[in-house]
Parts: structure tokens; sequence; C-alpha cells
């Protein structure tokens, strides 16, 4: 299987992220399984970590504690790039899994 349609998602941030994560480093070096496990985990903990701070700055903009309205955008912007590319990533290795349960042995 290859991971390579990984890159053709549609945003430019997440395709350069894709490129430059420690994730793709470790597919591309001969790394065991652990070390892919932890860094998908990191990744996921980064992707949760970017869906509390948006859910943060819409309820402080709700509150009214702030009106700039940049920060609530920018935050729901990494929140929804992040969580496409956990989805993506997702996907993949679903795909995979399924791919490697239909060999034949």
């Amino acid at each position: 299987m290859d991971i390579a349609s990984l890159y053709n998602v549609s945003s430019g941030v997440i395709r350069e992220a894709a490129e430059n994560s420690s994730i793709a480093k470790t597919l591309k070096s001969d790394g065991d399984f652990g070390d892919i496990f932890d860094k998908a985990m990191e990744s996921l903990n980064t992707t949760n970590a970017y869906l509390s701070d948006a859910e943060n700055e819409k309820i402080r903009w709700a509150l009214g504690e702030t009106e700039n309205t940049h920060e609530l955008t920018n935050a729901l912007q990494k929140a929804s790039a992040a969580l496409q590319y956990t989805v993506a990533i997702r996907d993949k290795f679903i795909e995979a899994y399924k791919e490697i349960m239909q060999m034949q042995i």
C-alpha cells in the first residue's frame, strides 16, 4: 500500500505539515512500530489540544471576554486542519488494515 495519497490532501498547510512531520521521517527510516505508534499518539494529542484551544476561544468570545475574532478564526482553522489531517491518517490506517486482513496466507 502506498501512502503517497496522504499528500494529496487539499490544504497546502496540511501537506507541508505531513511532509515535515516526524511521522513521515519515521516511515522513511527503518523505525519499528512502537516509534510510529508513539508519533501517532503525539499527533492525536496535538489535534486534541488544537480542538480544546478552539473551544476555549469560542467560549471566551461568546462570553464577551474578547472581541478579537482573528484569534478565534486562527484557532478554528488550526483545529479544522488538524482534524482533517487526523481523519485522513485514520482512513489510510483502516484501509491498510482491511487490505492486510484480505491477504491470503
